[in-house]
């Protein structure tokens, strides 16, 4: 697993990148959710770019969309995607690299802009795999702040209605919005409780620990008869103090004595997981 830890922080790098390339980026959770990523991607998920229009696949959907740059890391490093392009392109005037995810890229189920929509979406996928006897399982990574959206808790009863056990849906719980604190602008706590209530298995787990994600996504693997729901405790703007735990780092372009500093913290964490 220390190669996937190291590999996390290496690709928080080729994130950033891809922000000061595009002059903007959802920067603070794109850092929150990396590990969430790379477990998905690198160990738990049957999809790469050999089965990606397999009906066996398994589905991931990002319903946090804005954090995009990351997303367009892990892909590259997967081989869904070529990284010099994307950084070259991304946000550019008529790219397809845009600052959501784009169907119409090699690796992405779904578009995304307003948030709220993934969980419904990946319900409906798991539903319709289950229907026509496929043990595919569906992925959904949602952020915190998303959860004020109604339509996920409609999604959260749907997935109780309908036994959905291999549906998982991770909330990237970094407390941080663009507003600020999520519990300022629309608390959620007690979420676990709040999750149970609703039917579903829930885990709660340090979101950056990737022995504690991976722990938790087998436990997933295991529940039958209900899906689960992985509250993923993250740090905003994970891997340098310069970001970390401030929403002022929700949306933001690093000044260049800034970006030295984040390069300098990610490489000294990155080399701290050998």
């Amino acid at each position: 697993m220390s190669n996937l830890k190291a590999l996390a922080y290496k690709l928080r790098k080729d994130t950033i990148d891809i922000i000061m390339e595009g002059g903007g980026g959802h920067i603070g959770g794109d850092m929150s959710v990396m590990e969430i990523l790379v477990d998905l991607y690198f160990k738990q998920m049957n999809i790469s770019p050999d089965n990606q229009d397999s009906p066996d696949r398994d589905f991931f959907i990002l319903s946090k969309g804005h954090s995009v740059e990351a997303y367009y890391a892990v892909l590259c490093e997967k081989g869904f995607l070529d990284y010099e392009e994307v950084k070259s392109k991304f946000s550019k005037f008529g790219s397809q690299y845009i600052g959501h995810p784009n169907n119409k890229l090699p690796g992405m189920e779904m578009n995304s802009g307003s948030l709220g929509h993934g969980l419904p979406v990946s319900v409906g996928i798991a539903l319709g795999n289950r229907m026509n006897g496929k043990t595919s399982r569906t992925y959904v990574v949602m952020g915190d702040g998303e959860l004020a959206e109604g339509s996920v808790w409609e999604g959260f009863m749907a997935g109780n209605m309908y036994h959905l056990d291999k549906l998982c849906a991770v909330i990237d719980r970094n407390r941080l919005q663009i507003s600020g604190s999520t519990e300022d602008v629309m608390a959620h706590e007690d979420l676990f409780k709040r999750v149970q209530s609703f039917g579903w298995h829930v885990i709660s787990v340090d979101g950056n620990d990737l022995d504690e994600l991976d722990k938790a996504f087998e436990e997933a693997k295991q529940t039958k008869g209900k899906p689960t729901c992985i509250i993923a405790n993250t740090t905003k703007g994970k891997g340098s103090k310069v970001m970390e735990n401030k929403a002022s780092w929700h949306h933001h372009v690093p000044s260049l004595e800034e970006y030295e500093q984040i390069v300098k913290d990610l490489e000294e964490c990155r080399s701290m997981q050998g």
